[in-house]
């Protein structure tokens, strides 16, 4: 279930890095933006024609080789983990990243010069409130063909634990672990990425890792290098001379951390996962992680949230007193009775508003509805949605008397349940987006006995009454 939490977070200010890309060898020049509450984290390409956007989402997944590949109408961003990633490790929840190039920066191939350079632009709390997973149960994926498998279980906080086995000599069986995401900058962002030898071949065949040197990546050498194979990779990496050091890495690079490739692995796991699109609260236990398990694993993820908070009702003291009571609600709404179908609204905010209808065997509509087995109609149940949106719209102008409501399109409407006399409608609905010129786009939800009955998505409009 998801539940509110801290505040949200975003940059304080424009931030940028240049580099290449690891795959396309391509200059590039990326801006870290800040970005407004519930935007969450976004790339827009600005090199391409409208500068179109593509939101970290599991759903844009469409390529896990070498890198987590993200695909929107025809618009591309590559090797997208390692800058999620550092976001996520400083607890940002909102920004835009601007590229002139499909592929972020490599950079050193962690995360750590994204860490510094958001770090540079400063980090400042917004008003919202964070929203986040809470897992109560044990939620697994396991990927039958290669065995790795991961699973997130229950805890305080947010936590991840990687098990890496590559079955070399060079680089066998190591693990890492991260118990809070502040140890992120310190313990996980300077891990570098790392390839294989025999990878790196097949790599460089197929024309890939056109920005790789021996500074953005660690390569094990798993086998015996022939001597034309080395002329290969001096070519390759612009390099004079070349040698395997006694701990089996190429060149002169030295490790961070012993377990640096579990590390990396584990800093892949935070990246792809910030995928779902929420905050999670639990221990994520990854064994043998690769980007497209846990781009699978962040995609179920991300369908659970969606289906708890549409079946989340929310907790209402119907006892309490209210906000707004019935007659303050026509002080503000053009409808009477019996067309009012809102009695009570309990909660209102800048961003959402619940309300509530006790439906009982006196409604003028249970006359000819089904004589006999009264159920309140469906179209009456998302008028009642948009009533209860009126007073949210409405509330942001300091005359809503002068003002009407009107609809302008309902979206993806779905009856799940019987509305009957007796019952207690729930009616709760969140702006979709911040409203522009009198336009507020709502998703409502009406609960009732417990369980969701009927939603849609809303589109309203306030204009002001001709003559005032």
């Amino acid at each position: 279930m998801s539940k509110i939490s801290t505040k949200q977070r975003t940059i304080k200010e424009k931030v940028t890095l240049k580099g290449v890309g690891l795959h396309t060898g391509e200059n590039v020049t990326m801006t870290f933006v800040p970005a407004k509450e519930n935007h969450g984290f976004a790339f827009k390409r600005v090199d391409l024609e409208g500068e179109p956007i593509i939101e970290a989402d599991a759903n844009y997944v469409v390529n896990t080789q070498r890198g987590t590949n993200l695909e929107k109408n025809g618009v591309k961003i590559q090797t997208s983990e390692h800058v999620l990633a550092a976001l996520v490790g400083l607890d940002i929840d909102n920004v835009l990243i601007e590229l002139d190039s499909p592929e972020p920066p490599i950079m050193d191939g962690s995360s750590k010069f994204f860490v510094e350079a958001l770090e540079a632009a400063g980090i400042v709390e917004q008003e919202r409130e964070r929203e986040e997973y809470v897992v109560k149960d044990v939620i697994t994926y396991r990927d039958e063909t290669t065995g790795s498998e991961i699973t997130v279980i229950p805890a305080e906080t947010y936590q991840v634990t990687t098990m890496v086995d590559f079955g070399t000599k060079v680089l066998g069986t190591q693990n890492a672990s991260l118990e809070k995401i502040s140890n992120f900058k310190d313990e996980i962002a300077d891990a570098r990425t790392f390839s294989f030898l025999h990878e790196l071949e097949m790599l460089l065949e197929h024309g890939l890792i056109k920005g790789g040197d021996l500074n953005n990546a660690i390569v094990y050498v798993d086998k015996e290098i022939s001597e034309s194979t080395m002329k290969k990779l001096e070519k390759a990496f612009n390099k004079k001379k070349l040698s395997v050091k006694p701990n089996g890495i190429l060149d002169n690079l030295t490790l961070h951390h012993p377990n640096e490739a579990a590390r990396h692995k584990l800093l892949d796991v935070i990246g792809d996962l910030a995928l779902a699109g929420t905050r999670i609260r639990g221990k994520v236990i990854a064994n043998k992680p690769g980007h497209f398990v846990n781009t699978q694993f962040a995609k179920k993820i991300q369908k659970i949230i969606k289906q708890e908070r549409r079946n989340y009702v929310p907790d209402v003291d119907l006892a309490a007193t209210p906000v707004k009571d019935v007659n303050q609600i026509m002080d503000m709404l053009p409808h009477r009775p019996p067309f009012l179908l809102v009695d009570k609204i309990m909660e209102l905010s800048d961003h959402h508003v619940i309300g509530i209808k006790n439906v009982t065997m006196n409604e003028p509509f249970f006359v000819g509805h089904f004589p006999g087995a009264p159920v309140m109609p469906g179209v009456l149940q998302i008028e009642a949605m948009a009533q209860t949106g009126g007073i949210l719209v409405l509330s942001t102008v300091p005359d809503p008397e002068n003002y009407l409501t009107y609809l302008l399109k309902i979206d993806n409407v779905r009856y799940k349940h019987q509305v009957v006399p007796g019952d207690t409608l729930i009616f709760k609905l969140d702006l979709l987006s911040p409203i522009r010129r009198g336009i507020c786009q709502m998703q409502g939800r009406a609960y009732a006995n417990g369980r969701l009955v009927s939603e849609a998505e809303i589109m309203a409009q306030i204009t002001k009454v001709k003559g005032l």
